[in-house]
């Protein structure tokens, strides 16, 4: 897991600097023509040597479950995603939200009924898999929506270019692709308790200080700040997924990945999606009160306010992810 934390962070240490140096030679545009070539390639390899390594149980499929789910989690992230642009008030957010909440309560009613369920919800019957998966969930909201918060914020808040802004991401993402092996050996020699507190506790500390930049914050500072926070994030993310998934019966592995990867894309567009929506209320009511709030100067001032008020969230996320961190246990599933 460690090894494959090293892969899945690798594209976005390099990504966002790759993008802005597409930007400003090309176009945005280019950015999604240039990802075609990989993804054909990794159709081809996937086609041509990727093996099955457990027997297939070829069960039947549920189409009701799976209309159930689509309806479930994509009115709950349509809901959030338009909450920033249409307000929470608007009929389309809350009616999309409360159809995706109602088909959720179906879906996982009708899994505990069903012999072969399309997800097996029994793995939230496992105590230390379900606070991994929240505490997972949690901090990919933490790095999804810094991800989307800095870039924002070191453009128009510090006025640099996309491809300097996107420099000052690399360092972070590098290291958190480093250390994603190191923690796992961590985790393997030494068990969790090394690595989930204390990784909690440092990205609350970092957070805590990027609800603090200003306009006239460092580019050095920038970049302690987010590598901090991905130091933070490695000690966390892949180790406590492989303790959740240690915890549960290997019958149900498949199961609790499945759930796993549900809720980090779940969470993941949730987190993004709230981070803008409180950043843009925050600039707004940054801008009500000062004279002239159609004042150009002002963007950078505003939007700095905004960011600063949605790391405040962030923390929030991590100060959960803290306390959940004390009630997991070291215990493993036959």
């Amino acid at each position: 897991m460690g090894l494959i934390g090293l892969v899945m962070m690798a594209p976005p240490a390099i990504g966002p600097a790759t993008a802005g140096l597409i930007i400003e030679i090309l176009s945005w545009n280019w950015i999604l023509w240039l990802l075609i070539p990989f993804l054909v390639f990794s159709l081809v390899y996937g086609l041509l040597f990727v093996q099955n390594v457990s027997p297939l149980t070829k069960p039947k499929i549920d189409v009701l479950s799976i209309l159930l789910s689509t309806i479930g989690f994509g009115g709950i992230v349509y809901g959030f995603s338009t909450a920033g642009h249409r307000g929470w008030g608007s009929p389309i957010v809350l009616s999309t939200l409360i159809i995706g909440l109602l088909s959720l309560l179906v879906f996982s009613s009708r899994q505990f009924k069903l012999d072969k369920p399309m997800l097996d919800l029994r793995t939230l019957k496992h105590p230390t898999f379900t606070l991994a998966l929240l505490s997972v969930s949690a901090t990919f909201m933490i790095i999804l929506s810094s991800m989307i918060l800095l870039p924002l914020y070191l453009q128009i808040g510090l006025g640099l270019a996309a491809l300097t802004a996107g420099l000052i991401l690399m360092p972070g993402g590098a290291i958190n692709g480093i250390l994603s092996p190191v923690a796992g050996r961590v985790y393997d020699k030494y068990g969790p308790k090394w690595l989930f507190t204390p990784g909690f506790i440092i990205m609350i500390i970092m957070l805590w200080l990027l609800s603090k930049v200003t306009t006239d914050t460092s580019i050095a500072m920038a970049i302690f700040l987010h590598s901090g926070l991905m130091i933070g994030a490695t000690f966390v993310m892949m180790p406590m997924q492989t303790h959740g998934l240690n915890a549960l019966p290997k019958k149900l592995y498949p199961d609790g990945t499945a759930l796993i990867n549900t809720l980090l894309q779940v969470s993941g567009s949730i987190g993004t999606a709230l981070a803008i929506t409180i950043m843009s209320a925050s600039q707004n009511n940054f801008l009500k009160n000062v004279t002239y709030p159609a004042d150009p100067a002002l963007t950078s001032t505003s939007l700095t306010a905004g960011v600063q008020t949605a790391f405040i969230l962030r923390i929030i996320l991590a100060i959960s992810g803290l306390i959940m961190s004390f009630f997991i246990k070291s215990s493993r599933a036959d």
